[in-house]
This record gives structure tokens, C-alpha cells and sequence, in this order.
């Protein structure tokens, strides 16, 4: 684990990142759906996030969906050096806070080719599964992200809202350099993974 007083960390041993990064979630609409409100408002806030020593910004194909890559992009491209942008797949969405799993790999593989595109990378720096499928062995999912990593369309593999079972099954696989699990003062639930996490960065 790194220390809380680090100024800086290694995402995955070679990724120098800034301990204040930004969540663009909420730069969407009600709901996590649509536009925001103030869309010149929202560009705004993440053109000041450089300026702010801010270079991680996480973000998903969900959030919108896809509103909040498109903005990232339209807000940030050609991106800052050593701007660090990570995104998620694992959810379909059919309205405003309405959610469903879905890591088969067909949905996946059409999940990063979006946010490729949206984002315009040629490779995503920090790949997150947002969840996993419990329709879909996680065997499955796994694989497909290690082929994935393989063909160079993604560096770093992190997962979300897992426990430690899952990432003992995970390692098999794929090196974890995330973990993306709800954790604050008041919300507790994840004690037994974040010990487990000494070798991991827990993005919250």
C-alpha cells in the first residue's frame, strides 16, 4: 500500500500519477444519463484539471452513457503529457439510474472499441472491470482481457467491487494493478480486501 502522505504513485510500476485524481461521473446528467445541465460549465471543470496538478481521471462507457468520455475528449484532447485517462466496462444502461451487468465478452470487446473511439486512444492506459457478471463465468471475462492486453489495446487491468476470492482468481490470469471498491470513513465494508490490497492501488 502506498502511504497517504505520497504526493505521487506508479500505477502499475511505470505510470506516475498524482494522489488527487478526478471521477467524471457526475459530469453527466440526472441519473448518470444524458448531458449535464451546464454542459460549457462541465468542459470547464476538466480543462482546469492540469492547471490543478490533476493527471487521472477516471471515467467509464456507462456514465452517460458515453457522455463523459465524449466530454473528456472534446474537453482535454490531444491530452496533456503524462495525462493518465482510465475507463470501465461491465454495464449497459436502458434509462436514467438504471444499471445492468453485462461483461460477456461480445458486449466488452464493443464496450473498449467505443471508448477507444470516443476518447481517441489507441490504447487504454487503465482498463477497469466495473463489475463482474454473474451470468458470465469470470473465467470468460477474464480472458478476453487478457487477449486484450495482449493486441496492445490495453496497458493496465484493474478491477471494481470485487472481494478477495475474486482476485485470487483474477492473478491466474491477468496482473491486477487496481482495485476500485467503495471505501470511505463512514462505508467499512471492504476492511478484509483492502489489507489484502499491499500490492495494489485502491482507487476510490
Amino acid at each position: 500500500m502506498n502511504n497517504a502522505e505520497n504526493k505521487t504513485f506508479k500505477l502499475g510500476g511505470d505510470l506516475v500519477v498524482n494522489r488527487r485524481g478526478y471521477g467524471a461521473m457526475r459530469i453527466t446528467g440526472k441519473g448518470i444519463w444524458g448531458q449535464p445541465e451546464h454542459r460549457d460549465e462541465a468542459i470547464k471543470v476538466l480543462q482546469s484539471l492540469p492547471g490543478l496538478g490533476v493527471n487521472f481521471i477516471d471515467t467509464a462507457d456507462s456514465y452517460g452513457p458515453n457522455v463523459s468520455e465524449e466530454l473528456i475528449a472534446e474537453a482535454l484532447y490531444p491530452y496533456p503529457a503524462g495525462m493518465v485517462i482510465a475507463t470501465k466496462g461491465g454495464f449497459m444502461r436502458t434509462g436514467p439510474g438504471e444499471w445492468h451487468i453485462n461483461s460477456h465478452p461480445d458486449h466488452l470487446k464493443q464496450a473498449l472499441e467505443g471508448s477507444m473511439k470516443r476518447l481517441k486512444l489507441d490504447r487504454i492506459d487503465l482498463y477497469q472491470l466495473h463489475r463482474i457478471d454473474p451470468k458470465v463465468p469470470f473465467e470468460t471475462t477474464l480472458r478476453f482481457l487478457q487477449q486484450a492486453q495482449k493486441e496492445g489495446l490495453i496497458k493496465h487491468i484493474g478491477l471494481s467491487e470485487v472481494g478477495v476470492g475474486d482476485m485470487e482468481k483474477a492473478k491466474e490470469f491477468v496482473e491486477v494493478v487496481s482495485l476500485q471498491n467503495k471505501y470511505s470513513i463512514v462505508y467499512r465494508n471492504w476492511e478484509k480486501e483492502l489489507q489484502y490490497c499491499n500490492s495494489f492501488y485502491i482507487l476510490v
